[in-house]
């Protein structure tokens, strides 16, 4: 868990390092746009108040509310016909021009300077600010977003440098050719734009969360996957290093093992348990007669005898050869006794089919040593099955197939570690 954990972070980390990384540059490049946007409108202005100023301004028909330009002399004539012209130079054809695109709601642009002839031509904070920097050669252009009336807005400035044509208005200002006189500011709305460019940011969110679950989903998937075979391989391993190959029953040094832990459980409770050490009588002809592969088959035939008359809480296991230990909790002389012969039984009865199909009929003989406490000596793991095993060869003196059983009593425990069982 802990590594699927710093897996996530991991990738929750690079992810969101992509996603913001997306999303400024997403930001960057609206920016960009809306500079190229500006920049295209006032050019388009500078392109049309250029066409204005080649002609030296233009005359329109002096209609009902058509006023002449006051700040130009004599912008008035009339014709031969008795129509008057009035003169529409390039800053007053552009602020016209600027209204009917402002009631329209489509771009508001304005001439401004820092010193006007026209006092509605004064340039607002941001326009002042511009021009400044124009004047001292510090940028170009200025640009920012601001809100007005719950509206977000655009405004994008650059300068007006002064033209030999503009001399003939703003010659007696003091201006010369190349002299930044004022400039043009463009705004335009941007409102949609940005709540489009916040919708498309939150739904680039969900699909990365989604990503991110199904990934993280994935990944816990494959760890879950991994971690499951890790177990099963580790309990496979630790089945094999307790398990006898050949049998599938416990082999000697998880017998040994279990020995240990039943002799302080004994000795903690005061209460007794039986080791039985079982040996086939004659295995030795088996494999003589009919090879090591019939000896085998024998072994592997009796561990199954010894799983089903065996409790679930017994332990049986191969001790070594045609040798078999089996723990029983919490059982007495008589009960063990009785438990031995119920396997002596069993393989009595059984019959031992052998590979070229020849049937065997074996003998068991089994030797019980029952623990229990209440002397004065001390008992170890080896005592007990030193105790067993002199039962069995009791039994093996005794005439084979049959049961012996001799008491191991003890005051206190001794060496109850494993050792080295090989060496027992």
């Amino acid at each position: 868990m802990r590594y699927f954990l710093c897996l996530c972070v991991a990738v929750g980390i690079v992810l969101a390092s992509l996603l913001a990384t997306f999303l400024h540059h997403d930001k960057e490049i609206m920016a960009r746009e809306l500079v190229v946007r500006a920049r295209m409108h006032f050019h388009s202005i500078l392109i049309m108040r250029r066409w204005n100023a080649d002609y030296g301004g233009v005359f329109v028909e002096k209609k009902p509310g058509v006023e002449s330009n006051p700040y130009l002399i004599n912008p008035d004539i009339a014709t031969s016909n008795g129509t008057v012209l009035t003169k529409r130079n390039p800053a007053l054809m552009t602020r016209e021009i600027s209204r009917i695109f402002d009631e329209a709601g489509l771009l508001r642009f304005r001439i401004t300077s820092l010193n006007p002839l026209n006092p509605d031509n004064k340039a607002n904070s941001f326009e002042q600010r511009a021009l400044r920097s124009f004047a001292l050669g510090e940028t170009i252009e200025l640009f920012e977003e601001y809100e007005e009336k719950g509206r977000k807005r655009f405004r994008y400035m650059a300068p007006l440098y002064t033209e030999e044509s503009c001399l003939t208005c703003h010659g007696k200002q003091g201006y010369s050719v190349g002299d930044v006189r004022g400039g043009i500011s463009v705004a335009y709305d941007i409102t949609e734009l940005r709540q489009e460019e916040a919708a498309k940011h939150v739904q680039l969110l969900v699909i990365a969360a989604g990503v991110l679950a199904l990934l993280l989903g994935t990944l816990y998937a494959i760890t879950r996957i991994m971690q499951l075979k890790l177990q099963k391989a580790q309990q496979a391993i630790e089945t094999m290093a307790i398990t006898d190959e050949l049998t599938g029953l416990y082999n000697r040094r998880y017998a040994f093992q279990k020995l240990a832990n039943e002799l302080k459980l004994a000795s903690r409770h005061g209460t007794l348990f039986t080791c039985l050490m079982l040996d086939i009588d004659y295995f030795k002809d088996v494999n003589d007669t009919y090879g090591h592969p019939s000896g085998d088959k024998v072994l592997q035939d009796l561990a199954g005898i010894l799983r089903t008359n065996s409790r679930a809480t017994d332990t049986v296991a191969r001790f070594g050869g045609e040798e078999f230990m089996i723990i029983l909790p919490l059982t007495d002389s008589e009960g063990a006794c009785s438990a031995a012969e119920k396997i002596r039984k069993a393989v009595l009865e059984h019959v031992f089919k052998m590979d070229t199909d020849i049937e065997l009929h074996l003998t068991v003989s089994v030797g019980c040593s029952t623990v229990r406490f209440g002397g004065d000596g001390i008992i170890s793991v080896k005592d007990v099955v030193a105790m067993a095993d002199k039962a069995l060869y009791r039994a093996k003196r005794a005439g084979k197939n049959r049961v012996e059983s001799l008491p191991l009593v003890a005051g206190t425990v001794g060496d109850v570690s494993v050792g080295n069982p090989e060496g027992v």
